[in-house]
């Protein structure tokens, strides 16, 4: 299953914005595309690939952007042919989400994306909400070389980790039944994906952590941007608990702790907002399942 779900980026820009109120603090769409472009340049990064989603009014949206340093001297990061650099935003209007935006890593062949635990940022629209996004987006992109490190160290450990069909059978009934990591439209498209890749993936085993790793992040290319970085956090969280090589210590898959590490002074959990029904509206571009997008 191959999918485009993006969004034209004139839609995002043109998006109306909120009025919710003397407490609440815009952060504008615009912004923080501007913000992250500027601030991306002055820390030496290109941007090769801008990807934007939303919702039909954009309220919701969603950035990510392919990016590569102007120029290197960590061979690691030079000679690295599989996964590149990338920078990640979700943002509302409608206040069903704060603000969020991540460091991770795309794959060349499929465009998959990764998020890792290492730095996620959450912010309330209040107070100087707008002035302390930029300075967050700064710091973030200033540690991407590190973060994109580790997240190449994860790959590293996923490849070598062996895994059955039969096994990733019984993780995919654990991350829909348990974990509530995927959908039933997701699953379907996991087990077609498993019998038949859409993409040519680097060495391929079907019988591999990390080629499951990515049948799944596929599968997430249909998650509604409200949801698609926790989601991705949470996934990449259970498989380094549970599957990747240096955690095989024993056969228990441990459920994850779906709290979301994140920055906020003032606010609960990122849990609390998506848990809470009382702060989501209702988007009238979801399918039957809240949390996808119709192909």
């Amino acid at each position: 299953m191959k999918s485009n779900l993006q969004t034209p980026k004139h839609q995002i820009l043109n998006a109306q914005l909120p009025n919710h109120g003397s407490t609440y603090t815009v952060i504008s769409h615009k912004d923080i595309i501007d913000t992250t472009k500027v601030m991306l340049a002055n820390s030496g990064f290109k941007i090769t690939e801008e990807i934007y989603r939303g919702n039909n009014n954009c309220e919701v949206a969603q950035g990510i952007y392919h990016i590569k340093p102007f120029s290197n001297t960590d061979p690691t990061i030079e000679n690295e042919t599989e996964l590149g650099m990338m920078f990640a935003w979700t943002n509302s209007y409608d206040k069903s989400l704060r603000f969020q935006c991540s460091i991770g890593a795309y794959v060349f062949a499929c465009s998959n994306g990764m998020i890792c635990g290492s730095v996620n940022y959450a912010r309330k629209h209040s107070g100087t909400a707008d002035q302390d996004v930029k300075t967050q987006i700064s710091s973030q992109i200033k540690d991407a070389e590190r973060v994109y490190r580790t997240i190449l160290k994860d790959r590293d450990s996923l490849r070598n980790t062996e895994l059955s069909l039969e096994r990733q059978a019984e993780l995919l009934g654990l991350l829909f039944m348990r974990e509530d990591l995927i959908s039933p439209r997701q699953l379907s498209c996991i087990k077609d994906e498993m019998a038949n890749p859409s993409y040519n993936y680097k060495n391929y085993d079907p019988e591999n952590a990390w080629s499951f790793y990515n049948h799944v992040t596929h599968s997430y290319k249909t998650i509604h941007p409200r949801l698609w970085m926790k989601q991705s956090l949470l996934f990449h969280k259970f498989m380094m608990a549970n599957v990747a090589m240096n955690s095989q210590t024993n056969t228990q898959v441990d459920s994850i702790n779906h709290s979301v590490d994140t920055i906020d002074e003032d606010m609960p959990s990122i849990d609390d907002v998506f848990n809470n029904p009382t702060t989501v509206v209702d988007i009238p571009d979801y399918t039957d399942d809240p949390t996808e997008f119709e192909i």
